[in-house]
């Protein structure tokens, strides 16, 4: 028998060897770590405030640096141009009517803490999905998505029935009747919401008086006056800070007790900023969800003294810029605790920059929306396109630049997919995954269309449609005064009446990638395929209408109004009682955990000379 060749046995071999390494592969080098979420959202913050989108004269240094170590997004787009329902889009990556987070009314956000409307617990947040996940959860800063439904102290609204661990911040919102020698809401803008706010008003005057004579509830005399005197307000009184808004619904909240009332804002950026801090400390073994949520831009405007009368643009400006040292306070504390490589940080505005806030002189008290026309309140682009900046070193290039239609919607499936959550199927998710356009693998949007609501109102929808992106309205604010960029004479838009809206038939139609100013609508003799958009538009409404099944108004009048029996009355925050825990059981309420990191102290940033120390007054309520 013949010898086998030496090079047909290495062929041999070699044949053999692929065969046994196909079937039983390398094991492969494990999985990467699930990456940490830093979510931080400003208030009225305008996409022509910082220096990475255009500012020569503020001062951004540290949201620059974000842009300039991520990917700057410069077509992203609020789900609605007011604070509480883009705020409960932005947590469920739906849109605000699917969760009766629109208003059918003119009033479309939370003014008082005593609602009884807020963000439905059949909701799913992106905390609740990744707090199955083993992640850390915690919302530091502002809420206003409510806070209970018939007690004072069930707290079915509150984050931490939500699937926030942690809390630290105002359940509602910063007002100018917040901040004595601010100014107040109530003044003459108000008596245009006559028919729905004095009303309501009436209404808890009456339930108030009733629940006090039959011994319901302990109702202050100073609740009932305050009531009677809003009502005066809404006539006449320009000023209500001494209607007793100020102690019933400018308060911080640390977890469910009512840590300071009234807010102090002295130092309260930087509380806000070591609070984000100490919590990334405490959990930098494991993977977290972090969402800061700024008080800053929104009114009353606040900054401490190494800030105060610094910028070139007032106590705005100054707002601006302390916001961004805030921001650079938690990136530095990332930076410190070697966690900036595996955190995906997120930063945007809940909408526009409110054009129609006026100082008590006249001065300009809110922000640039750059070249875009209108602000918070209505669906032009300076209302809904925002500023977004995204950074995590390990997967994202530097310095990119997507201009493609995305929406704060979709930042809940992309942070859902990275930590392996399963998205919920048993309802409508509108957003969709950023990562293939964050990380260059997809030139294109998956958002064909964009449904641009104002309150429960459908207004515009937006096209990208090839190289073009168009948009159709289908009713627009009246300005006032005629010629003026917004609705002085209502201090915002409004999204429904004659007086207010003009409607549009034919829809009022753009091409944003030719004129994102929106000065110049087309008509069919300058648009050969005005027509055609206009179907495939309409054809899209009809659609999106059909799969569209509205949830219950958590912004009706009833659910406005202030409630006696749901105020946390006195120093309340609820410390016991059967309400007082989160979505998963657990009590909380003592807040003992706030400060006790040993190595809090030492947390500091460059920039401590701006600011003093702050003083905590916590106390418990009684749970009624």
């Amino acid at each position: 028998m013949p010898r086998p060749r030496p090079l047909l046995l290495a062929v041999m071999a070699a044949t053999l060897a692929d065969i046994i390494l196909a079937a039983d592969p390398a094991p492969a080098g494990p999985a990467p770590r699930p990456p940490n979420f830093l979510l931080i959202m400003a208030d009225d913050l305008g996409i022509g405030d910082l220096g990475c989108y255009g500012n020569k004269t503020l001062r951004t240094p540290h949201l620059d640096r974000l842009a300039r170590e991520g990917v700057k997004l410069t077509q992203h787009l609020a789900a609605a141009p007011l604070c509480t329902p883009s705020r409960a889009a932005f947590l469920t990556g739906r849109y605000p009517p699917r969760s009766g987070m629109a208003a059918h009314g003119r009033v479309g956000v939370y003014l008082f803490t005593a609602s009884s409307g807020g963000l439905p617990p059949s909701e799913v947040t992106m905390a609740r999905l990744l707090k199955g996940r083993g992640y850390a959860t915690a919302l530091i800063g502002k809420w206003h998505l409510g806070l209970s439904c018939r007690g004072a102290t069930d707290f079915c609204h509150h984050p931490l029935r939500h699937g926030f661990d942690r809390f630290l911040g105002v359940p509602t919102t910063n007002l100018r009747d917040c901040r004595p020698g601010a100014g107040t809401v109530f003044g003459p803008a108000l008596r245009v919401f006559a028919a729905g706010p004095l009303a309501a008003l009436g209404a808890s005057l009456a339930a108030m008086a009733a629940a006090r004579w039959a011994g319901l509830a302990r109702v202050p005399g100073w609740a009932l006056a305050g009531t009677a005197a809003a009502m005066l307000a809404v006539g006449g009184p320009r000023s209500a800070s001494c209607l007793g808004f100020r102690p019933a619904n400018c308060f911080l909240m640390d977890d469910l007790a009512v840590a300071q009332r009234p807010t102090d804002y002295g130092g309260l950026t930087r509380r806000l900023a070591d609070e984000a801090a100490l919590f990334l400390r405490r959990n930098r073994a494991r993977p977290f969800l972090l969402f800061l949520s700024f008080l800053h831009v929104h009114t009353a405007h606040f900054a401490d003294p190494g800030f105060a009368g610094r910028s070139l643009h007032g106590a705005y400006g100054d707002s601006v810029e302390e916001m961004d040292w805030g921001v650079g306070r938690v990136l530095a504390a990332l930076d410190e605790l070697g966690l900036a490589r595996e955190t995906l940080v997120y930063f945007t505005s809940d909408h526009g920059a409110h054009v129609e806030e006026l100082g008590p002189r006249g001065e300009r008290m809110g922000g640039s929306n750059g070249v875009f026309r209108g602000g918070k309140g209505n669906n032009w682009e300076g209302g809904v396109r925002v500023p977004c900046l995204v950074r995590w070193p390990r997967e994202l290039s530097p310095g990119r630049v997507v201009a493609e239609p995305t929406s704060l919607m979709d930042v809940f499936p992309t942070v859902a997919r990275l930590a392996g959550a399963e998205l919920p199927g048993d309802r409508v998710i509108d957003g969709r995954d950023l990562m293939p356009l964050l990380r260059g693998d997809a030139q294109r949007s998956e958002h064909e269309f964009l449904f641009h609501y104002c309150n429960a109102y459908l207004q515009a929808v937006r096209w990208h449609n090839g190289s073009a992106v168009w948009k159709a309205f289908y009713f627009t604010p009246n300005f006032a005064p005629a010629g003026a960029n917004g609705c002085f004479s209502t201090h915002v838009c409004l999204c429904a009446g004659p007086a207010h809206v003009t409607a549009h038939d034919p829809p009022l139609l753009f091409d944003l990638t030719r004129d994102p100013g929106e000065r110049r609508p087309l008509t069919p003799e300058a648009e050969p395929r005005h027509r055609e958009v206009l179907d495939a538009i309409d054809a899209a409404a009809r659609a999106h209408r059909a799969r569209l099944r509205p949830a219950p108004d958590q912004l009706a009048p009833r659910h406005l109004m202030w409630k006696p029996w749901l105020q946390l009355w006195g120093g309340g925050g609820a410390g016991g009682g059967a309400g007082a825990q989160d979505d998963s059981g657990h009590a909380h309420g003592d807040g003992s955990h706030a400060h006790d990191d040993p190595g809090h102290a030492q947390d500091r940033g460059d920039d401590d000379a701006h600011y003093g120390g702050h003083a905590t007054t916590r106390t418990q309520a009684t749970p009624r």
